[in-house]
């Protein structure tokens, strides 16, 4: 067992997945719990996690400088780090602030959580302080240009700090990393033989779970299900109908703001599961509540809210016909989860409509299948279930579409342009053979506008930026690397096809420090 300490990081939970894939249970919980659970139950190992605040700041997550001397191997990952150095007699300051990839340095792979790699690297950094000095006993692994202690070692405690996140897709060897850890926290591989196969188990018995657990959950009541045509919301949508057939009514909201045909293609991929969903066309009336609205968060809560109404109505009319409707089933997925502040140290990054978005007073009782699940596993579920490929690979679709593609307020003449163009970038991307390969694409339509040249004159217009990245778990992304001939291509089609575009750019920036979606 591996107690995994959540300061508030994006990433506590995908610590401890990547810590089940190699085998090893984890367990989460609060730094103000940590010696109250260990006395319950004595870990193996402890990882710190990272987290937002800087560890000066009044109010930073804090824990009891005791765990360090229990004789248990500790990892601290980026805040856990600066904490932990700072508590043993480190100094931490206000430093050089890095998000994103650069280049890591091993200077000594004498230690077993140095073994097995390469002597650099690139590893994935998203932190505003950084450890000037470390503290006594502990030696330098590896550092990067401007980060000397970004990754170091106390060889008579087994304590390790890492100023990068081992966890994250894109930190090349941060799985060798956690193997290492594990193996020095590891005093009996033999005694987890029986651990191993229970984690195997489960894994193997993941849709049974998920299907038991709604049965459980409802009984026999009606379930109405939010579906966008998305992957979550019909993996979730199809778990549901396996689990409790006709007592689950999938609903789409036909609102305007998604791709085209999104409509059939929800009518289509539940048909072959021989379902019908309701279609409820609210595109005017989703039209004139956005108006005005320039806000994105509050965009978000509109929708959400706007949702929720339209579901309740539908709930009450299925209650008249003699249907004992009591749940909404969503989509939502972990990533939705923790942007939303979904722990307790974590920070707001945006309030996803399904998550933060929804109001306070519902009601529905939600059911969410996939909440502490990744997008790639989610994928897994739903090839499980013999979705088809196409469906499954298909790029994410934000639950507020084009709203939040759209900086500033949402018109039916902004939508038409933001359709128009997202409708080129697929195209172009489709017939280059580029389009499977990229997680994300879309235009957005910026607000700014510059000058430029048409027909010999002077034309003043928007200015359209592409975002397009690779990624598999939604929790980090990196720029995709298009063939410049391809954005060429692109970019002179959208300035001479949408009217009102004076240039198109390229966001080259990867997550973190920038979210997925601009808004």
């Amino acid at each position: 067992m591996i107690f995994i300490v959540d300061f508030g990081s994006q990433t506590t939970h995908l610590i401890s997945r990547r810590i089940k894939d190699l085998c090893l249970d984890a367990k989460v919980i609060y730094p103000e719990d940590v010696l109250s659970e260990i006395k319950k139950e004595m870990p193996d190992g402890i990882i710190l996690s990272g987290g937002p605040l800087s560890v000066y700041q009044k109010g930073a997550p804090d824990i009891d400088g005791k765990i360090f001397f229990l004789n248990i191997p500790i990892l601290g990952i980026c805040y856990g780090f600066q904490l932990m150095a700072k508590m043993l007699g480190g100094k931490v300051v206000s430093g050089k602030k890095e998000y994103g990839p650069t280049e890591l340095r091993i200077h000594n792979s004498e230690f077993r959580i140095s073994s097995r790699l390469p002597n650099k690297f690139t590893v994935w950094m998203s932190h505003g302080d950084e450890i000037i000095k470390i503290p006594k006993g502990f030696e330098i692994i590896g550092s990067t240009e401007t980060v000397p202690f970004a990754f170091v070692a106390d060889r008579e405690k087994k304590i390790f700090g890492v100023q990068f996140h081992p966890e994250v897709e894109h930190t090349e060897y941060g799985s060798q990393i956690l193997t290492n850890f594990i193996k020095v926290c590891d005093k009996n591989l033999k005694s987890k033989i029986l651990n191993l196969k229970s984690i195997a188990d489960n894994k193997s018995n993941l849709i049974g779970n998920i299907k038991q657990t709604i049965k459980q959950t409802v009984n026999d009541s009606y379930v109405v299900g939010a579906v966008s045509g998305g992957v979550d919301s019909t993996v979730a949508g199809i778990l549901a109908s396996d689990a409790i057939k006709d007592h689950f009514i999938p609903i789409y909201v036909d609102n305007g703001l998604m791709r085209d045909s999104t409509k059939e293609h929800v009518e289509k991929i539940f048909k072959d599961h021989k379902v019908r969903p309701l279609i409820i066309d609210v595109k005017k009336e989703m039209l004139r509540r956005l108006k005005r609205i320039i806000d994105p968060e509050e965009k978000r809560k509109i929708i959400g809210n706007f949702y929720i109404e339209i579901f309740e109505k539908e709930m009450d009319k299925l209650i008249k016909s003699g249907k004992d409707v009591k749940f909404l089933l969503q989509g939502t997925i972990y990533s939705d989860v923790i942007e939303s502040q979904g722990s307790r140290h974590a920070s707001k990054i945006k309030s996803h409509h399904n998550v933060g978005g929804l109001p306070k007073n519902m009601k529905l009782k939600l059911i969410e299948p996939l909440r502490h699940y990744y997008k790639d596993e989610v994928r897994r579920i739903g090839k499980t279930l013999g979705l088809p490929d196409e469906f499954i690979y298909k790029q994410p679709f934000p639950g507020p579409g084009y709203a939040i593609r759209i900086r500033g307020e949402v018109t039916k003449d902004r939508l038409g342009k933001e359709r128009q163009a997202d409708n080129i970038v697929l195209e172009e991307l489709e017939s280059s053979g580029i389009l499977k390969d990229v997680f994300l694409s879309f235009p957005v339509l910026t607000g700014a506008f510059s000058t430029a040249v048409k027909g010999d004159g002077r034309f003043f217009g928007e200015v359209i930026a592409l975002r397009i990245v690779e990624s598999k778990d939604v929790m980090t992304s990196k720029w995709a690397e298009l063939p410049h001939s391809l954005l060429q291509k692109i970019s002179s089609r959208i300035v001479n096809e949408v009217p009102g575009v004076s240039r198109v750019v390229y966001d080259i920036t990867t997550k973190p420090p920038a979210t997925m979606e601009w808004e």
